[in-house]
C-alpha cells in the first residue's frame, strides 16, 4: 500500500505551550539526542522523523523533570509495536504547530467513521467549537503512516472555555451511545488542563473530575467546570 498523504501543520509562534500542543523539533536537536538513545537504535521512524517534519506531542511532567525542558512523547505506529516515546528538549528547539481539526483530518478516517465525524464537527459548531482529533486520528494525519485499525477509539479534543455548557457533555454521550468505535476524548481549558468529558458529564453536583495538567493532575470540583443551559 502506497504512503498516506498527510494533513499539512503550521508552525505559529509562542512563548508558552501546552499539554496536548504539538511542537516540531529542529532535526539537529533531534538527532543530537537520539544518539543519547543507545536504547532507540534501530527503532523504525526515528532517525528520521524530525526531518520528515513529524511532530511530538507535549506531555505532563513526570517526577524529577523540571521546567527547563518541554516535556514530549510520540507513539509509534501498532505495526511497530505502538511504542511511546517520552523525551524532553529545550524550548528553542521547538516551533509551535497549529494541528489539523476534526474537519480536516476526516479524510484520514474509515469510512464507518464519517457519520460519526460529521456529527460531532455540527456539535461543535452548535457551541462555537472547533473540535480537534488526538490519538491514531491525529497521529495517521500528521504523519502519514498507519496508526487506524478496525479495533480504534475515536479520540477528541474540545476546546473549550469554561464552564462547559452540559448540553455539550449530554451531545457527547449521545453521539458514545450511536457511535460505531469507541467515543473518547478531553475537554481541553486554554491553560492546557484536560478533563475527561465522560467522567465531567457523569459527575454528582458535589463530586470531583480528575484535572490533568502540564505540572501534574488534581482532583478538582466537577460542579465548577459545569453550567447549565437555559431551559
Amino acid at each position: 500500500m502506497g504512503q498516506i498523504p498527510h494533513s499539512t501543520i503550521e508552525a505559529r509562534r509562542s512563548d508558552t505551550v501546552t499539554r496536548q500542543d504539538l511542537v516540531r523539533a529542529d532535526p539537529h536537536a533531534w538527532a543530537s539526542w537520539l544518539r543519547t538513545r543507545e536504547d532507540l537504535a534501530g527503532v523504525p521512524h526515528l532517525a528520521g522523523w524530525a526531518e520528515a517534519g513529524r511532530p511530538l506531542i507535549v506531555r505532563r511532567r513526570v517526577p524529577g523533570e523540571t521546567g527547563d525542558t518541554v516535556p514530549l512523547g510520540l507513539p509509534l505506529p501498532p505495526a511497530d509495536g505502538k511504542r511511546r516515546i517520552g523525551l524532553a528538549l529545550p524550548a528553542e528547539h521547538l516551533a509551535r504547530l497549529d494541528g489539523p481539526s476534526l474537519a480536516a483530518a476526516a479524510i484520514h478516517a474509515p469510512a464507518a467513521w464519517q457519520a460519526t465525524i460529521a456529527a460531532a464537527v455540527a456539535l461543535g459548531e452548535r457551541y462555537g467549537l472547533n473540535p480537534r482529533p488526538f490519538g491514531g486520528l491525529l497521529w495517521q494525519a500528521v504523519t502519514g503512516l498507519a496508526y487506524l485499525s478496525a479495533a480504534s477509539d475515536l479520540d477528541l479534543l474540545w476546546p473549550c472555555q469554561e464552564p462547559v455548557p452540559t448540553g455539550l457533555l449530554d451531545g457527547l454521550a449521545f453521539l458514545a451511545e450511536t457511535a460505531p468505535m469507541r467515543l473518547d476524548g478531553e475537554i481541553l481549558l486554554p491553560d492546557g488542563t484536560g478533563l475527561h468529558w465522560r467522567e465531567l458529564r457523569d459527575a454528582t453536583e458535589g463530586g470531583t473530575v480528575l484535572a490533568k495538567g502540564l505540572d501534574g493532575l488534581a482532583m478538582r470540583p466537577a460542579a465548577a467546570f459545569r453550567t447549565r443551559e437555559p431551559t
